[in-house]
C-alpha cells in the first residue's frame, strides 16, 4: 500500500484549472503510489462561499467530479474533495465531500458530517451535513475518510464540545485499516502544533495510523499552509509535507519515525505573509505590480520587503512622499530600503497638494486650533497621490497599518487605509519588529536599514510627534490588545493581569468605537485565530460596553 499525499494550490471558481493541476499531480504520483489523496473542496478551490448558491457552480463542480474519473489512469485510485448535490428530500442541497474514484468509477463517498460555524467558517449556510459515517473500501482496505472539521471535536483535546458526535471515534468502531482527513485547514501561528497533538491522540486511543492531507496556498484572506503529514499507530510521526508550497509526499506503513520540528512563529509568519501576497496577485490576475508608500518607517519597511519577496524586485515599486515635517532621516531610509530591495523608487513631495487643501479649508476653519483634521490631510493626500499612480498604470497598493492600528484606530481612512491589500491587518507592531529582524537575518545582510528598526515610531504628521503621545507603548499595548481582540477577556482580567486600569479602560474604548473603520479596510491576512475581518463580526451601532463596571439590570 503506497499513498500519495498531493498538497494542492487550487483556485477558487477555477474548476477545469485545478482540475487539470489534479490530473498532473497525479501523473507524477502514480509512478510511486497505488492511492493519491487530495485536500477538501480542491476542485472547486476553498472556500468558494457564495458560489455554492449558483446553481451553474455546482452544475460545473459535478462535470468536472466526471471528467477526472474519465481521465484518472485505471491503475491508481484518487480521493479528492467537491461540493456535491446532497442525496436528501430535504435539507441544503449541497454537501461537503470527499470521493473516492478507483478505476474510472466512482466507488464512494463521504459527506462531512460536522459543518464548522464559527470565526472565518461559515459552513452551514451552504452545506447539508453528512447523516452517516462508513468506511470506503479501497482493494480490501477500509479507509476511515472524513474532512477536516470531522477531527476536530477530539474531547481529548478540548473540553468544551461544538459537536455531539466525533466521527473519527465512530469510524474507529467500524475496524478501519487507518484514517485519512482531507482538510482546507486555514493558517493560524501555533495551529500546525495544534493539529499535530490531536492527531496524535487519535493514532494512539485508536492504534490505528492517520494521513492528513490539507491545501496549501492563499485566497483572498485566507492562507493555508499545507503541512499534510503521517503518523503511525503509536502517534510517532512519519512523514511531513512541505509547509506553504504545493508538495507530493508518499507513505508506506512503516516507514521510520521523525523528530517533529516546528519552525519558530516568525518564520512561519512570514512564509504564510509573502504567500498570502502572491497569491492575491496570481490569482486575481488583475494587477501589473504592487505600491507600497514608503514613509521611512518599520511598517512600511516591512510590507515592501514581503512584496519583494512574494512578486520580485521588479514587480514592486515604492513611492516616498515628503511633507514640510518629513525627517531627513526618513527619507534617507527610505531610499536605503528601495536600494537594498532592489525596487524602483519615486519621490512625489505633496507639500503643494497639503498647502491648497490648507487654503481651500482656511475660510472654514478659522478660529480654530490645528489638531487631527490638519495632520490627516497630509495622509490622505499621500493616499490619493498613491492610488492615482495604481489607476493609473494598473497597480495594486498594500496597505501598511499594522494589527496595533487598526484596532486602536490609529490610521487615516481615505489615507493611509487606502489599497487593496491589508498586508499587515492581523500583525500586532511588536511582530513587525519580529519580522524585520528575521528579515535580515534571513538574508544575512541589512535589508531594512538599522536605523528604521531603532527609532521611535511616528506617524510624522505634525514636529517631533512620537506614537506614543497618543498611544501607550506597544510593548504594553499589544498585551492589552491580544488579550481583548483575541481571546477575548474581560477589562477585569486584564487589569488583574498587571495592566494599569485606567490604560487598560483607555484602549478598550479605542478599540470599540473605531469598529466603523476597520468595516472599510483592505482585505487583510488572516494569521491568527482572529483577525480583523469575515471571522470577526461586531456591530457599528450598538451601547454595549464590556468597559461597564455596575451591574446591569432590566
Amino acid at each position: 500500500m503506497r499513498i500519495a499525499l498531493a498538497q494542492m494550490n487550487p483556485t477558487v471558481g477555477d474548476i477545469a484549472g485545478n482540475a487539470s493541476r489534479m490530473i498532473e499531480m497525479i501523473t507524477e504520483a502514480r509512478e510511486h503510489a497505488d492511492l493519491v489523496v487530495f485536500p477538501e473542496c480542491c476542485l472547486v478551490g476553498y472556500p468558494p462561499l457564495d458560489l455554492l448558491e449558483r446553481t451553474s457552480f455546482i452544475d460545473a463542480s459535478t462535470a468536472g467530479i466526471k471528467w477526472l474519473a474519465k481521465r484518472i489512469p485505471k491503475d491508481v485510485a484518487v480521493i479528492f474533495g467537491a461540493p456535491i448535490r446532497s442525496p436528501h428530500e430535504y435539507g441544503r442541497p449541497v454537501q461537503n465531500a470527499a470521493i473516492l474514484v478507483d478505476e474510472g468509477e466512482i466507488t464512494g463517498t463521504a459527506a462531512k458530517i460536522l459543518l464548522p460555524t464559527y470565526d472565518v467558517f461559515d459552513e452551514h449556510r451552504y452545506f447539508e451535513p453528512g447523516h452517516t459515517c462508513l468506511p470506503m473500501v479501497w482493494r480490501g482496505v477500509r479507509l476511515g475518510v472524513h474532512v477536516c472539521e470531522d477531527m476536530w471535536n477530539n474531547e481529548s483535546w478540548s473540553p468544551y464540545r461544538r459537536y455531539s458526535d466525533n466521527p473519527v471515534d465512530d469510524l474507529a468502531e467500524q475496524n478501519i485499516d487507518l484514517f485519512i482527513n482531507i482538510s482546507a485547514s486555514p493558517f493560524a501561528m501555533g495551529k500546525i502544533r495544534e493539529r499535530d497533538s490531536i492527531i496524535q491522540d487519535y493514532c494512539r486511543r485508536h492504534r490505528r495510523p492517520f494521513l492528513y492531507v490539507n491545501q496549501v496556498g492563499a485566497n483572498t484572506e485566507l492562507v493555508f499552509d499545507g503541512s499534510s503529514c503521517a503518523f503511525d499507530a503509536t502517534g510517532a510521526l512519519q512523514l511531513r509535507a512541505a509547509s506553504f508550497r504545493e508538495d507530493l509526499a508518499y507513505w508506506r506503513p512503516g516507514l521510520e519515525p521523525l523528530k517533529p520540528v516546528h519552525p519558530p512563529d516568525v518564520a512561519t509568519l512570514h512564509d504564510a505573509l509573502v504567500l498570502g501576497i502572491g497569491d492575491y496577485f496570481r490569482k486575481t490576475g488583475s494587477f501589473n505590480r504592487a505600491v507600497v508608500g514608503l514613509s521611512g518607517g518599520i511598517d512600511s519597511a516591512v510590507t515592501c520587503a514581503l512584496a519583494v519577496a512574494a512578486l520580485g524586485p521588479e514587480n514592486v515599486v515604492g513611492i516616498t512622499m515628503p511633507s514640510r515635517v518629513s525627517s531627513e532621516g526618513s527619507i534617507a531610509d527610505s531610499k536605503a530600503l528601495a536600494e537594498n530591495l532592489g525596487i524602483a523608487l519615486h519621490t512625489i513631495p505633496i507639500s503643494p497638494a497639503v498647502s491648497s487643501f490648507t487654503d481651500m479649508l482656511s475660510e472654514l476653519f478659522a478660529g480654530t486650533a490645528p489638531g487631527i483634521a490638519e495632520e490627516n490631510i497630509q495622509a490622505r493626500a499621500r493616499g490619493v497621490t498613491l492610488m492615482a499612480v495604481c489607476n493609473k498604470f494598473g497597480d495594486m497598493l498594500l496597505t501598511t497599518g499594522n494589527k496595533s492600528e487598526l484596532a486602536t484606530g490609529y490610521s487615516t481612512l481615505y489615507g493611509d487605509m487606502s489599497g487593496g491589500l491589508a498586508v499587515l491587518s492581523d500583525v500586532f507592531k511588536m511582530q513587525v519588529y519580529e519580522l524585520a529582524v528575521y528579515i535580515n537575518g534571513r538574508a544575512g545582510r541589512e535589508v531594512i536599514p538599522q536605523s528604521t528598526i531603532s527609532k521611535p515610531p511616528s506617524a510624522e504628521l505634525r514636529p517631533d510627534q512620537r506614537d506614543t503621545d497618543s498611544l501607550p507603548p506597544y510593548e504594553i499595548l499589544d498585551d492589552i490588545l491580544r488579550r481583548y481582540v483575541e481571546n477575548g477577556e474581560s477589562e477585569t482580567n486584564i487589569t488583574a493581569a498587571g495592566h494599569d486600569p485606567s490604560i487598560v479602560r483607555e484602549v478598550l474604548q479605542m478599540v470599540d468605537r473605531n469598529e466603523y473603520k476597520r468595516r472599510q479596510m483592505a482585505p487583510g491576512l488572516r494569521v491568527t485565530n482572529k483577525a480583523f475581518g469575515i471571522g470577526r463580526r461586531l456591530p457599528i451601532v450598538m451601547r454595549w460596553r464590556p468597559i461597564e463596571t455596575e451591574p446591569v439590570t432590566v
